[in-house]
């Protein structure tokens, strides 16, 4: 179906469950994820469809669940869309490009200005580390993607 339609049927759906997510004091998120690579036809795969449904839904409890690494390979320019969006986004997800994996310097994101960026920006909720660890001890990948992130 055309992006439009699919747009517009994901408002209808959401429009039905804001009004409990709200009697709940609950967010639903809906995540942004790659076309691209990973998610074949998938359709909230750009920021701006996103915020589109965001607002057509016109709750509070209906946000973008923001994942950094599928918005890097599919908009780049993330610290300027966080910026500009930060209204529409509940809950953010970090990653390496490429393949998910630690987010050390032998990847293509900058973390620690990511991270300043998102500060700067007023967002209050949280940032989680998805990513697949490479060493064996998945919790030292874990201290260490805390302290790259911690501005």
């Amino acid at each position: 179906m055309a992006d439009s339609q699919g747009l517009e049927n994901c408002a209808a759906g959401l429009r039905r469950v804001a009004p409990i997510a709200e009697q709940h004091k609950v967010t639903v998120c809906m995540e942004l994820l790659n076309s691209k690579r990973s998610h074949k036809d998938y359709m909230c795969d750009k920021t701006p469809w996103g915020v589109e449904v965001c607002k057509r839904v016109g709750s509070e409890r209906v946000k973008l669940l923001y994942d950094i690494f599928h918005m890097q390979i599919m908009e780049g320019d993330v610290c300027d869309t966080i910026r500009e969006n930060v209204e529409w986004i509940g809950h953010i997800h970090t990653g390496g490009v490429p393949g998910r994996n630690e987010i050390d310097d032998t990847q293509e994101i900058n973390y620690p200005r990511v991270m300043r960026a998102i500060a700067e920006s007023g967002f209050k909720g949280y940032v989680a580390h998805e990513f697949v660890p490479k060493r064996p001890d998945g919790l030292e990948s874990l201290r260490q993607a805390v302290r790259l992130c911690d501005v």
